[in-house]
């Protein structure tokens, strides 16, 4: 039986606002969640990403909204992508409602969010960090809010801030209703449950499953520096109707459209910082066939509302299977097939395996298109193109322009073999990218592991160790530069000894440089100090905050290793 969301009994102004955007059923979550939460009782909600787990609370708390002097609900959210984007969400829910929403975050001026705090906001979305900063300037008044929503509540553990997170509700009323969300129920987060949360009600979502029939997956296997390359040779071959790209960041998303807009390959990039109106005129091109490509973020593609993706590209794999999970079911929709391809390097493979385990289906290698393949290719696309317009038959100005060259002297056969040379001109505008093998001994090497951990978590150390513990001298030597593409090598002066943590690193990098935690690279901590590898583009960033970096009361320091 179809349940729409009239049977909710929601205000009005809410249904008007979904029937406007185009919502009628709920999803399960919000179908589990939107009930319980208009009774006013704690609740959590496990689901994964992409499950319609914003309108799951923000219904609810728009639901309850009251005009008052300080902020009703307060929603805390691990990234500035997210916290842009619940408060988006909220305000197109709420639109009708005139509802007041504020998102703060970090790596933006201080300025103009006390002043619309000051102003009076009724919704407050935030990072920790910024959140706690503006609690400490004493310009965030939490004694009336009544909803405290944790959102994606496992990635704020792994970014390192749970205890950021424990004294912002501290300063809430005892009395709050508190919502919980997360797709993994890690024993960090139950035990903070149990401490901030009163007899909660759970609703649990199952993992999104996969139709090996629907869609095709497969990867090819590349270095790093030579993925956009592989891209380019790959968008030669495949019958792309259109594309979405999934990359890191992002920057990452803006070089690579950037890139293949250059290639010749109609792209652009969806991100975190585009605003609703940006978002939807992208959107609308894409819709309408103007745009062959959409390179997005995670966060950005949340949302997304469209059908008819025959390719979903992997340009990395993401930090957790359930996400790839996510990213390829946005192809092989409406009784179509579609088709996913993962770009893999080799210190993915074993991602690669957890990806494996949990959808419970193969992914199949195949090897890039060699330049005579393309080079076939484009001859045969010629070839196919020509039989279409001989079939067609509409070149009548055409027949009287080769009439005038035979009747000149020109052989029939060395018009048409003029003509079609003519006709490729445009492949010598795009010449076929190079891309360098990766050599089966690397390969095995990576087999074997080199001492270090590099699943779907946080890498931990580098290079292989022997017996004594002590890294080869080939290691020691170059134990100042990161052996990863487009990386840099960074110093911090703590180590074991001062108890500092991989997730400390992480944790506390990721919120002042305002940089996603999962695109720092390798950490190696030692005795007195450690090692973490960072993106190039973001270097500056990381090093300029270095004086807010904390292990509890105690700051840290980052500078380029040498």
């Amino acid at each position: 039986m179809t349940t729409d969301f009239s049977s909710l009994n929601l205000r009005s102004e809410l249904t008007q606002a979904l029937n406007e955007l185009g919502y009628s059923e709920p999803t399960p979550i919000q179908l589990g969640m939107i009930p319980l939460m208009l009774t006013g009782v704690d609740v959590i909600g496990q689901a994964q990403t992409g499950t319609g787990k914003t309108a799951a609370f923000a219904l609810p708390i728009l639901h309850n909204f009251q005009k008052q002097k300080n902020p009703q609900a307060l929603v805390l959210a691990p990234t500035r992508e997210l916290a842009l984007q619940v408060a988006d969400s909220m305000n197109e829910y709420g639109k009708h409602l005139h509802i007041r929403v504020l998102a703060v975050y970090g790596g933006q001026p201080y300025g103009p969010q006390i002043n619309n705090l000051r102003r009076g906001v009724d919704i407050v979305v935030g990072t920790p960090g910024r959140l706690n900063d503006l609690l400490e300037r004493g310009v965030l008044i939490l004694k009336d809010v009544k909803t405290v929503v944790l959102d994606e509540a496992d990635e704020m553990l792994n970014m390192g801030f749970v205890e950021e997170v424990e004294k912002i509700l501290s300063t809430t009323p005892a009395e709050r209703q508190t919502a919980l969300f997360s797709a993994t129920m890690p024993q960090r987060i139950r035990k903070l449950a149990d401490r901030f949360m009163r007899d909660p009600q759970t609703v649990a979502v199952k993992r999104s499953t996969l139709t090996a029939s629907a869609i095709d997956q497969r990867y090819y296997f590349v270095h790093d520096r030579d993925k956009t390359n592989a891209l380019t040779r790959l968008f030669e071959i495949e019958p792309i109707h259109s594309a979405l790209i999934f990359a890191r960041t992002r920057a990452e998303t803006a070089t690579l459209a950037n890139e293949l807009v250059i290639r010749g390959i109609p792209a652009e990039a969806i991100h975190g910082d585009l605003d609703q109106n940006a978002r939807e005129r992208v959107l609308g091109r894409f819709r309408a066939n103007q745009l062959k490509v959409l390179v997005a973020t995670d966060v950005a593609a949340r949302g997304l509302d469209i059908d008819d993706i025959s390719h979903v590209f992997n340009y990395h794999l993401p930090d957790d299977a359930e996400v790839y999970v996510h990213r390829i079911g946005r192809t092989g929709r409406a009784g179509k097939t579609g088709i996913a391809i993962t770009l893999l390097s080799p210190k993915e493979k074993r991602r690669l395996r957890e990806v494996e385990a949990l959808t419970k289906q193969p992914v199949m290698e195949l090897k890039l298109p060699t330049p005579a393949d393309i080079i076939k290719h484009r001859e045969t696309q010629t070839v196919e193109n020509l039989k279409i317009w001989l079939g067609r038959g509409r070149f009548k100005r055409e027949l009287e322009m080769v009439q005038e060259l035979i009747d000149a002297g020109h052989d029939p056969l060395n018009i048409a073999a003029a003509a079609i040379k003519i006709s490729r001109g445009d492949e010598k505008q795009r010449p076929i990218a190079e891309v360098s093998e990766v050599k089966s001994d690397f390969n095995r090497r990576d087999e074997r592991g080199s001492g270090r951990r590099e699943s779907f978590g946080r890498k931990e150390s580098f290079g292989r160790r022997g017996e004594s513990g002590s890294r080869s001298k080939r290691e020691r030597g170059r134990g100042a530069t990161s052996h990863e593409e487009g990386m840099i090598r960074l110093k911090v002066n703590k180590g074991k000894s001062h108890n500092i943590r991989p997730n400390d690193i992480v944790g506390q990098i990721a919120f002042h440089a305002n940089i996603p935690g999962y695109t720092i690279g390798k950490i190696r901590i030692e005795d007195k100090h450690s090692f973490v590898d960072v993106p190039a583009d973001v270097v500056d960033q990381v090093i300029k905050h270095s004086g807010n970096y904390k292990i509890g009361k105690e700051k840290f320091s980052v500078v380029k290793a040498s």
